[in-house]
């Protein structure tokens, strides 16, 4: 399933956390501007059989497999992820595109979207900030959800995928390239934000989330005011 919407104001909105999930110099983009991020982190203990992870709600607790925003969570781990609303493009030459490629959370991986840049100009376009605008290290708008990349290794249990420590994103502004008609991708997954200490354990909440970002579009890279544009895109979704 995909859908196509809008973009997002790519300042450093990062998150800034305690566990550090890796020095950001340049990442993600194939145009000399980045490198892959080294993530810090550690998996926790072997996961627990799951009997939830087909999608069904047999058997949970009361209020769970519910739509209610974050009221119920699953006490192990696996609910599935739906699409239930996607922005507009920006009026600015880049389109977001959002496809969900792995729907349920199980013991061998947590909900994963592709997120798809398209440069729908006749002219290269720069954007910003990097890792922003492919929803890496970007939480939802309550805090209980994030995306990571895919490929790094987190303070998560399997099966569960709440993480275990805050992590940490370097402040740093990457710019990636795009020549017209050039579409770039990057997968993200889904894990629940830690939990402070006074507050119960739970893995992936259910309900419905919603996810933005601020890009920058234009001569990012000589810093010209005329040139950049700012936009904002995003989408929602629901675990159950």
């Amino acid at each position: 399933m995909s859908l196509t919407r809008r973009t997002f104001l790519g300042s450093t909105a990062l998150l800034s956390f305690g566990l550090l999930a890796g020095c950001v110099g340049n990442g993600g983009s194939d145009d000399g501007t980045t490198t892959d991020d080294g993530q810090a982190g550690t998996t926790a203990d072997e996961p627990t059989d799951d009997p939830t992870t087909d999608g069904s709600t047999d058997d949970l607790p009361d209020g769970n497999g519910t739509d209610d925003g974050a009221g119920g969570t699953r006490p192990s781990g696996g609910p599935g992820i739906s699409l239930v609303g996607v922005d507009d493009a920006p009026d600015v030459p880049v389109e977001h595109e959002v496809e969900i490629t792995e729907s349920l959370a199980t013991d061998e991986h947590p909900p994963q979207v592709r997120i798809t840049l398209t440069n729908t100009g006749d002219e290269v376009v720069e954007v910003g900030e990097g890792r922003t605008v492919f929803f890496q290290y970007v939480s939802d708008a309550t805090n209980d959800l994030i995306f990571l990349p895919a490929d790094g290794e987190y303070p998560a249990e399997a099966g569960c995928w709440r993480l275990g420590d805050h992590i940490a994103v370097t402040e740093e502004y990457r710019i990636l390239s795009l020549e017209p008609g050039e579409s770039r991708s990057e997968l993200v997954d889904l894990y629940g934000v830690a939990q402070s200490e006074d507050e119960e354990a739970s893995c992936l909440p259910v309900g419905e989330f919603r996810f933005e970002a601020d890009f920058a579009v234009g001569g990012l890279s000589e810093a010209s005011d005329d040139e950049r544009r700012e936009a904002t895109w995003g989408f929602s979704l629901t675990l159950e």
